[in-house]
């Protein structure tokens, strides 16, 4: 009887924390559909935001964009969840992701005591079960911005050629809209979309700009707020954007050869203690118990778990090099 009384608490607990972390992540209640409708009769808080908008300069928050603190940027893109799933392109609303992540948590907890292994084992093995979602849109959304990145190239000559031949600017986008693979097709379609419904395309550049943190495309949105403020030939200016990146793309490749011996390190040095632990435990599975049962043996582990972090981050630092 008092077994299941703790079963029913602990279900009705772990019920009212995905209840709570799904109540955070659930966001406004509108939809996009209906701010847009919104925005078109000048009605409801999309209305609103657009006016508020209109007052300040689109050239100055563009320009002014990069100066943000650490804190600021790491909020921006890891906590608003709703954002970070739109940028990997994945369909699931924030709830349904936090549901799954925690789902995988309790699996995880509880597959490792089934199979067996040392009860010691099953946070470790639940957390990094529970990060696998996380992990999996993170290297989508990475995936998802290197292939716009290699694309807008292209995209901006496509709109230049466009320009060049009497096309308007909108006219230019639905061509990359109809013409190029996704993400870049889509998110100009998205561009020439809104516009369509009455979004200012100011506004629209911005949006994808939010979506897609790229650099060049910032460039190619301010160019686009300059070229309608002040004139001049907005086709020009693509074609140099154009040669710019592919001029940095030459670069990178060259940094990326000659780092290949550095990340290799890295991913030998980070991974063959992982590998050697679950090898040895395998094997002989007493000789590596000591380090859970014996606290000394626990202080130990949490060092080396540390420093592995530190190494990787350090590792990561050289390597990266900003082009």
């Amino acid at each position: 009887m008092g077994l299941t009384i703790v079963i029913i608490a602990v279900f009705i607990g772990v019920a009212a924390l995905v209840g709570g972390i799904a109540y955070m992540f659930r966001g406004v209640d509108d939809s996009p559909l209906e701010d847009r409708l919104d925005l078109l009769t000048n009605t409801g808080a999309a209305a609103k935001k657009s006016a508020e908008r209109k007052e300040a300069s689109l050239l100055a928050h563009a320009m002014n964009r990069d100066k943000t603190s650490l804190l600021e940027t790491f909020v921006s893109r890891f906590l608003n969840l709703q954002k970070f799933l739109d940028q990997a392109n994945v369909q699931l609303r924030p709830s349904h992701f936090v549901f799954i992540t925690i789902g995988l948590i309790i699996a995880g907890g509880i597959g490792t005591v089934a199979g067996g292994l040392h009860p010691l084992l099953a946070p470790v093995i639940g957390l990094a079960a529970g990060c696998l979602p996380f992990t999996w849109c993170h290297f989508k959304r990475k995936k998802r911005f290197a292939a716009f990145q290699k694309q807008l190239p292209d995209a901006l000559e496509l709109i230049a050629r466009a320009l060049r031949a009497g096309h308007s600017l909108a006219a230019g986008m639905k061509l990359v809209a109809d013409e190029m693979p996704a993400p870049m097709g889509s998110e100009f379609n998205r561009v020439y979309e809104e516009q369509n419904l009455g979004v200012p395309l100011e506004d629209a550049l911005d949006s994808v700009s939010e979506r897609i943190p790229n650099l060049d495309l910032r460039f190619f949105t301010t160019a686009v707020i300059l070229q309608r403020q002040t004139g001049g030939d907005l086709a020009e200016i693509l074609d140099k954007i154009g040669r710019l990146i592919r001029e940095r793309f030459k670069i990178w490749g060259a940094i990326q050869t000659l780092t290949g011996e550095g990340r290799i390190s890295g991913v030998v040095l980070l991974g063959l203690p992982p590998v050697l632990f679950l090898a040895i435990y395998y094997i002989n599975p007493g000789y590596i118990e000591i380090l859970f049962t014996d606290p000394l043996g626990a202080w130990m582990l949490g060092v080396t778990v540390a420093l592995q972090v530190v190494g990787a981050l350090v590792i990561r630092k050289i390597i990266d090099i900003k082009v």
